[in-house]
């Protein structure tokens, strides 16, 4: 059982080419995926107040590796998946992508949960859809930051929040998957964000049934 987790602890571990040149597996990890314009390097930053821990670029999807950080102890582990959506990538690089996130998502002991990543304005696309019915087959917990959520005013905001928490019930995903407004230039949504996080840490990878 892990005790609060100080995330300002955050240090970089690793970052894998491969599932098979992935850490052991012991101790807990908690994913982060998302599109890769989706601010999903911002956020793992925000959430450890390091602005240099995870490597923004200019340039979508140039971050093709797996990488790790430890938090404070080697047993708790961040993780910063690949992004996806970039252009010019050939169709069998997509592929094997596509292959190595359902293994690491279905098949990784140590998985706690996975962060997933959406732009506010743009949520659900194929690629959220499809991570999230990977974790859902896993039966492993998802927690869904719909970023960049300054870039709308308030109502909107929180408009787009209801009816995304309205299609995961419909899917009958809600028990599984949770939804909150996250902005890593206000930090609105961090305190959530940490709880959230927080919990999967203490809790540990679920048991299978």
């Amino acid at each position: 059982m892990a005790d609060q987790i100080n995330f300002n602890l955050a240090r970089y571990l690793m970052s894998a080419p491969s599932l098979a040149e992935c850490p052991p597996e012991s101790g807990v990890e908690v994913c982060f995926a998302g599109r890769s314009n989706a601010g999903k390097s911002s956020a793992i930053n925000t959430l450890t107040n390091n602005g240099k821990l995870a490597r923004t670029s200019k340039t979508p999807g140039r971050t093709q590796m797996i990488n790790y950080f430890t938090l404070g102890s080697p047993e708790y582990r961040l993780v910063d998946l690949p992004g996806y959506g970039y252009a010019k990538v050939p169709l069998a690089m997509k592929r094997e992508w596509d292959r190595n996130m359902a293994q690491y998502l279905q098949e990784r002991e140590t998985l706690a949960g996975m962060v997933l990543m959406m732009d506010v304005r743009h949520p659900f696309q194929e690629f959220d859809t499809t991570m999230i019915n990977w974790a859902v087959e896993a039966e492993m917990p998802v927690h869904i930051l719909l970023t960049k959520a300054d870039k709308l005013k308030k109502g909107p905001a929180q408009a787009t929040l209801l009816d995304v928490r309205k299609h995961l019930k419909a899917a009958n995903a809600d028990d599984l998957v949770s939804a909150q407004l996250f902005s890593s230039l206000k930090k609105t949504g961090l305190p959530e964000l940490i709880t959230v996080v927080n919990r999967w840490f203490s809790q540990g990878p679920q048991e299978e049934s």
